[in-house]
Protein backbone atom coordinates (compact mmCIF):
# COMPACT_ATOMS: atom_id res chain seq x y z
CA UNK A 1 0.00 0.00 0.00
CA UNK A 2 2.97 1.99 0.24
CA UNK A 3 3.75 4.77 2.44
CA UNK A 4 1.37 5.63 5.12
CA UNK A 5 1.36 9.58 4.13
CA UNK A 6 1.41 9.03 0.95
CA UNK A 7 -2.60 9.33 0.32
CA UNK A 8 -2.21 9.22 -3.68
CA UNK A 9 -0.69 5.41 -3.25
CA UNK A 10 -3.52 4.04 -1.22
CA UNK A 11 -6.00 1.64 -2.59
CA UNK A 12 -9.53 2.64 -3.59
CA UNK A 13 -11.19 0.51 -1.19
CA UNK A 14 -9.49 1.65 1.72
CA UNK A 15 -9.73 5.23 0.89
CA UNK A 16 -13.45 4.58 0.25
CA UNK A 17 -14.02 3.01 3.92
CA UNK A 18 -12.12 6.23 5.34
CA UNK A 19 -14.41 9.37 3.27
CA UNK A 20 -17.06 6.72 4.12
CA UNK A 21 -16.65 7.56 7.70
CA UNK A 22 -15.20 11.32 7.76
CA UNK A 23 -16.40 12.40 4.26
CA UNK A 24 -18.93 14.56 6.06
CA UNK A 25 -16.13 16.11 9.21
CA UNK A 26 -14.05 16.53 6.58
CA UNK A 27 -15.99 19.10 4.08
CA UNK A 28 -17.69 20.69 7.70
CA UNK A 29 -16.86 24.59 7.78
CA UNK A 30 -16.18 24.17 11.28
CA UNK A 31 -13.27 21.24 10.79
CA UNK A 32 -12.15 23.20 7.35
CA UNK A 33 -11.21 26.01 9.54
CA UNK A 34 -8.56 23.89 11.19
CA UNK A 35 -6.72 24.58 7.54
CA UNK A 36 -5.93 28.11 8.90
CA UNK A 37 -3.97 27.25 11.79
CA UNK A 38 -0.40 25.53 11.44
CA UNK A 39 0.31 22.59 13.58
CA UNK A 40 4.22 20.96 13.14
CA UNK A 41 5.79 23.72 10.75
CA UNK A 42 4.41 23.66 7.31
CA UNK A 43 1.41 21.30 8.15
CA UNK A 44 -2.01 22.68 8.89
CA UNK A 45 -3.84 21.19 11.68
CA UNK A 46 -6.78 20.03 9.13
CA UNK A 47 -3.76 17.82 7.23
CA UNK A 48 -2.38 16.68 10.85
CA UNK A 49 -5.47 15.35 11.33
CA UNK A 50 -6.28 13.94 8.40
CA UNK A 51 -2.75 12.02 8.87
CA UNK A 52 -4.02 10.97 12.00
CA UNK A 53 -7.20 9.80 10.38
CA UNK A 54 -5.05 7.35 7.81
CA UNK A 55 -2.54 6.01 10.26
CA UNK A 56 -4.88 4.86 12.11
CA UNK A 57 -6.40 3.14 9.94
CA UNK A 58 -3.71 1.48 8.87
CA UNK A 59 -2.61 0.72 12.58
CA UNK A 60 -6.25 -0.62 13.41
CA UNK A 61 -5.37 -3.04 10.76
CA UNK A 62 -1.68 -3.60 10.88
CA UNK A 63 -2.25 -4.44 14.68
CA UNK A 64 -5.67 -6.54 14.14
CA UNK A 65 -7.21 -4.34 17.09
CA UNK A 66 -10.62 -4.58 16.06
CA UNK A 67 -11.32 -1.16 16.94
CA UNK A 68 -14.54 0.64 16.07
CA UNK A 69 -13.74 1.52 13.22
CA UNK A 70 -16.49 4.51 13.15
CA UNK A 71 -15.50 6.13 16.43
CA UNK A 72 -11.29 5.37 15.97
CA UNK A 73 -11.84 7.80 12.37
CA UNK A 74 -14.14 10.10 13.84
CA UNK A 75 -12.12 10.91 16.88
CA UNK A 76 -9.02 10.96 14.97
CA UNK A 77 -10.53 14.08 12.86
CA UNK A 78 -11.57 15.85 15.55
CA UNK A 79 -8.36 15.29 18.31
CA UNK A 80 -6.86 18.83 17.55
CA UNK A 81 -10.19 21.02 16.62
CA UNK A 82 -9.02 23.41 18.95
CA UNK A 83 -9.57 26.43 16.25
CA UNK A 84 -6.70 28.60 17.62
CA UNK A 85 -2.90 29.70 16.72
CA UNK A 86 -1.52 27.33 19.33
CA UNK A 87 1.77 29.07 18.31
CA UNK A 88 0.95 32.51 19.65
CA UNK A 89 0.20 32.53 23.11
CA UNK A 90 -2.57 35.46 23.28
CA UNK A 91 -5.19 32.87 21.37
CA UNK A 92 -5.40 30.95 24.18
CA UNK A 93 -4.78 30.30 27.98
CA UNK A 94 -2.73 27.88 29.57
CA UNK A 95 0.22 25.69 28.42
CA UNK A 96 -1.04 24.22 24.72
CA UNK A 97 0.17 20.48 25.45
CA UNK A 98 -2.01 20.31 28.37
CA UNK A 99 -5.22 22.10 27.50
CA UNK A 100 -5.92 22.07 23.87
CA UNK A 101 -7.54 18.33 24.55
CA UNK A 102 -10.08 20.25 26.19
CA UNK A 103 -10.38 22.96 24.07
CA UNK A 104 -11.00 20.28 21.02
CA UNK A 105 -13.55 17.71 23.19
CA UNK A 106 -15.48 21.08 23.98
CA UNK A 107 -15.84 21.59 20.21
CA UNK A 108 -16.21 18.49 19.10
CA UNK A 109 -18.96 18.05 21.09
CA UNK A 110 -20.57 20.83 20.90
CA UNK A 111 -20.48 21.01 16.61
CA UNK A 112 -20.82 17.35 16.37
CA UNK A 113 -22.46 15.38 19.45
CA UNK A 114 -19.98 12.88 19.28
CA UNK A 115 -20.04 9.46 21.26
CA UNK A 116 -18.33 8.21 24.61
CA UNK A 117 -15.30 7.09 22.59
CA UNK A 118 -14.79 9.82 19.99
CA UNK A 119 -14.85 11.84 23.52
CA UNK A 120 -12.02 9.30 25.12
CA UNK A 121 -9.74 9.56 22.31
CA UNK A 122 -9.90 13.48 22.39
CA UNK A 123 -9.73 13.41 25.55
CA UNK A 124 -6.45 10.86 26.12
CA UNK A 125 -4.14 12.00 23.11
CA UNK A 126 -2.22 14.00 24.88
CA UNK A 127 -0.93 11.01 27.05
CA UNK A 128 1.77 10.74 28.43
CA UNK A 129 2.37 14.56 28.62
CA UNK A 130 -0.79 14.74 30.80
CA UNK A 131 0.17 11.87 32.60
CA UNK A 132 -3.26 11.53 34.42
CA UNK A 133 -5.04 11.26 31.27
CA UNK A 134 -4.06 7.33 30.26
CA UNK A 135 -6.36 6.02 26.67
CA UNK A 136 -9.19 3.56 28.61
CA UNK A 137 -9.80 1.89 25.25
CA UNK A 138 -8.29 0.36 22.08
CA UNK A 139 -9.24 3.60 19.72
CA UNK A 140 -7.68 5.60 22.17
CA UNK A 141 -4.64 4.11 22.33
CA UNK A 142 -4.39 3.64 18.47
CA UNK A 143 -5.04 6.96 18.01
CA UNK A 144 -2.66 8.41 20.35
CA UNK A 145 0.07 6.30 18.92
CA UNK A 146 -0.68 7.35 15.62
CA UNK A 147 -0.45 10.67 16.44
CA UNK A 148 2.73 10.73 18.01
CA UNK A 149 3.89 9.01 15.11
CA UNK A 150 2.67 11.70 12.61
CA UNK A 151 3.40 14.57 15.02
CA UNK A 152 7.47 13.31 15.01
CA UNK A 153 6.97 12.67 10.86
CA UNK A 154 6.05 16.38 11.13
CA UNK A 155 8.73 17.78 12.68
CA UNK A 156 11.75 16.20 11.13
CA UNK A 157 10.44 16.97 7.82
CA UNK A 158 9.78 20.35 8.60
CA UNK A 159 13.64 20.90 9.18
Amino acid sequence: MGKWSDWRNWNKHDKKVINSIVGDLKDHPTVLQMREYKQHGKTSTYDHCMAVVRASYKLDRLLHTKCDRKALLRGAMLHDLFLYDWHDSSTHTGMHGYVHADTALKNATNHFGIGKKEQSIIYSHMWPLNISRIPKNREAWVVCLADKYVSIKETIHRR
